[in-house]
């Protein structure tokens, strides 16, 4: 089980379960959503997320026609992303873990944008997204 929250504690959640999959992103768009030279995402089960305090906190914004993006109102914490055509996973933000096993990244993408004085050696990188059933290996 994960626990997790926001900055300023209003958002607060439990994972029924644990992570199996850790992407670094290095695109445009995460970047400038979250204000860092990469992103950490966790694709995690709708079904096992509970909110326990602040839903009400929410604050969605459409990064492209079919990806909202969701944080704390209050704070400004970015929580999670998802895919409207996806609705039984989101992306949750690493960074918000408080409590749980966070693995090492498994994987890069979109490469091509990355910051040239990061260097993340080891992990496979991809010039744009993946779907986790076409790497070869997660550790």
């Amino acid at each position: 089980m994960l626990k997790g929250r926001c900055l300023c504690g209003q958002v607060t959640y439990e994972y029924q379960g644990e992570i199996t999959e850790l992407a670094v992103c290095h695109c445009q768009q995460c970047k400038q959503a979250q204000g860092t030279p990469f992103v950490t995402n966790a694709p995690i089960e709708t079904s096992k997320m509970k909110w326990l305090t602040g839903a009400d906190n929410f604050k969605s914004y459409f990064s492209s026609s079919n990806k909202k993006r969701v944080f704390c109102q209050n704070c400004g914490s970015p929580l999670y992303s998802q895919r409207t055509d996806m609705p039984e996973s989101l992306r949750l933000r690493a960074g918000t873990i408080t409590h749980g096993k966070i693995p090492e990244p498994h994987y890069q993408i979109y490469c091509g944008s990355t910051s040239d004085w990061l260097v993340l050696n080891g992990k496979p990188q991809y010039e744009q997204n993946i779907l986790k059933n076409l790497v070869d290996k997660i550790d």
